[in-house]
């Protein structure tokens, strides 16, 4: 999902979106929901929340260094 699109997500459940990135808007709308705020944690492509909707975009920056 893109950067503007996780930030419409973001100000939906009231998160104050400046200042923040990609990796901190996701989080912070994961704690909102009531959920683990677990993204970009998924190593060796391991996750058990087949249903998160940022799950494809967690495994992608999970791959990265220094994320």
């Amino acid at each position: 999902m893109e950067y503007v699109q996780v930030k419409v997500v973001a100000k939906q459940h009231g998160i104050k979106t400046l200042r923040r990135n990609k990796i901190e808007l996701i989080r912070a709308i994961q704690r909102a929901e009531g959920n683990f705020d677990c993204f970009g944690t998924a190593y060796d492509d391991t996750c058990d929340q087949a249903a998160c909707l940022w799950r494809s975009d967690c495994f992608d920056v999970s791959q990265r260094p220094n994320n």
